[in-house]
C-alpha cells in the first residue's frame, strides 16, 4: 500500500500504541457502566475525556440528570475550506448488570480479550480517542474532527439521540466503531477477514398496558373481566405481523400481570420488539399493532400502547458505499479483507445516516457474543483497526469536502 507522507507518519504512530490501547481498554472494561447506572456511565466518560483532554482535545461534557453525560471533543483545524468535521461516534454503556466487572474483570486468554463491553463498544471507543489523539500529535487531516461518546444506546438513546442527530447534521461523514465481525467460517489468524456493516434495521420498542376488571375467580367469576386473557388472544395476532420475505419481525418478548391466583386479572403488560428495514415501513406497521392492542378481545377490557425507544434504520446511499470502499482499501494495505453485510440489529448509525450524513458503522476491532459472559475481542485486530480507521477517515475527509 502506497501511504502518503503524512499517513505513515500516522500509522506508525498508532502501530507503537499497542500496549497502550490495552491499557486504556483494561480500564474502560473495568469501569462499570451499565445503561441505568448514571454514577457509572459518568465515570467511564470521565476515563474518555481525561485521554482527550491529555492528548489536546477540547473536550466538552453534556449533562444529563437521568442518563450519563455526552462526551464531545474537538480537535479543530482553522485552515480547512470545509469546517465540516469528521464524526467518530460510539457508546460506553454496556448492558450488563451493576458489579459484573467485578465479577468478570478484563482479562486476555489465548489471543483474545473477554469482560463487559470489550468489544460492544469499548474498543471502539479506544481506537477512536488513539485515531483522535495520533491526528493531534501528526497532524495529516484535512478536516476538523469530533469525537461524540454517548450513553445510552443499549436502550434506544433516550437523552443521547437529540445530541447524535445535533452533531450529524453539522458533520461531512460519520464512522461508528461498533464491533467489526468475523464473517461465517472465518478465523481471524488464519484469514484475516472481516465484516463491517452496510446497513441495520429500524427497531421501536413498546409497551402494552391492559386494564380488566377485577372478580373473584370462584364466587363471581362472570362478574369480571380478564387483561391476562385480553392480551392472550392478542399475542398470536401481533406475532402474525411478522413477514420475514419483507425483512420485518413482532416479537412479544415480555409479559406480565395479574392480582392473585384467585382473582380475574385487572391489568397486564406485555413489550414488544418491531424490527424493520426501510423508514417507509415503520408507520404501517406501528399502526397495525396499535390496532390490535387497542381493538378489546374480551368484554370490559381496554389497552393503550407506547413507544419506549427506538432507532432508525441505516439505510445505505451512494455516498456511504464510498465510505465503506474507502474502509475497504484502507484495511487492504493491513492485509485485512473487508466485506459489508446488512444485520438486523440496531445502533446509533441510524439516526446519523437519517440526517443525511454518510455513515459507515462497525469500524471497531473484531469481536463476539456481544451481551454475553463469552463476549471477545481479537487482541490482535486492535492496532490495525486504529490505523484503518485512521487511514479511512483521512481519505473520507478529503472525499467529502
Amino acid at each position: 500500500m502506497s501511504l502518503t507522507a503524512e499517513e505513515q507518519k500516522v500509522v506508525d504512530w498508532l502501530g507503537s500504541r499497542k500496549e497502550a490501547m490495552v491499557a486504556l481498554l483494561r480500564e474502560m472494561v473495568d469501569t462499570d457502566s451499565g445503561s441505568y447506572d448514571k454514577a457509572g456511565v459518568d465515570r467511564a466518560g470521565q476515563v474518555v475525556a481525561r485521554f482527550h483532554e491529555l492528548n489536546g482535545l477540547a473536550v466538552e461534557i453534556i449533562p444529563d440528570a437521568t442518563y450519563g453525560d455526552a462526551v464531545k471533543a474537538r480537535l479543530p483545524n482553522p485552515t480547512a475550506n470545509d469546517q465540516r468535521p469528521v464524526l467518530l461516534l460510539g457508546h460506553r454503556d454496556t448492558v450488563f448488570p451493576k458489579g459484573e466487572p467485578t465479577r468478570r474483570p478484563f482479562s486476555v486468554k489465548d489471543g483474545r480479550a473477554y469482560g463487559p463491553g470489550v468489544a460492544d463498544m469499548k474498543a471502539g471507543i479506544v481506537i477512536e480517542a488513539f485515531v483522535a489523539a495520533a491526528f493531534a500529535e501528526c497532524g495529516g487531516l484535512s478536516a476538523p474532527l469530533t469525537v461524540l461518546t454517548t450513553s445510552d444506546e443499549e436502550i434506544g438513546s433516550p437523552s443521547s439521540r437529540a445530541v447524535i442527530e445535533a452533531a450529524a447534521r453539522e458533520s461531512r461523514c460519520v464512522f461508528n466503531a461498533e464491533p467489526s465481525r468475523l464473517p461465517a467460517g472465518s478465523d481471524f489468524a488464519r484469514d484475516h477477514r472481516q465484516s463491517v456493516t452496510s446497513g441495520r434495521k429500524g427497531g421501536v420498542f413498546m409497551r402494552a398496558e391492559f386494564t380488566g376488571k377485577p372478580a373473584h375467580s370462584g364466587a363471581n367469576y362472570e362478574k369480571g373481566a380478564s387483561a391476562i386473557v385480553d392480551l392472550g388472544h392478542k399475542i398470536p395476532k401481533l406475532q402474525g405481523l411478522t413477514d420475514l420475505e419483507k425483512g420485518i419481525t413482532v416479537n412479544v418478548g415480555l409479559i406480565g400481570g395479574g392480582q392473585t391466583v384467585n382473582t380475574v386479572a385487572p391489568h397486564a403488560w406485555c413489550e414488544i420488539d418491531l424490527r424493520y428495514v426501510t423508514a417507509a415501513q415503520r408507520g404501517e406497521m406501528v399502526a397495525k399493532i396499535k390496532a390490535i392492542i387497542e381493538t378489546p378481545e374480551v368484554a370490559g377490557t381496554g389497552a393503550t400502547l407506547s413507544i419506549k425507544g427506538e432507532f432508525l434504520p441505516l439505510e445505505g446511499t451512494a455516498e456511504s458505499q464510498k465510505l465503506f470502499e474507502t474502509y475497504r482499501d484502507a484495511a487492504a494495505g493491513f492485509g485485512m479483507a473487508t466485506i459489508a453485510e446488512f444485520t438486523g440489529g440496531c445502533a446509533d448509525s441510524g439516526f446519523t445516516a437519517a440526517q443525511g450524513c454518510p455513515t459507515l458503522c462497525s469500524v471497531g476491532p473484531i469481536g463476539g457474543m456481544a451481551h454475553t459472559p463469552d463476549e471477545f475481542l481479537e487482541v490482535e485486530s486492535i492496532v490495525p483497526a486504529a490505523q484503518t480507521l485512521a487511514l479511512a477517515v483521512m481519505r473520507a475527509a478529503k472525499l467529502m469536502e
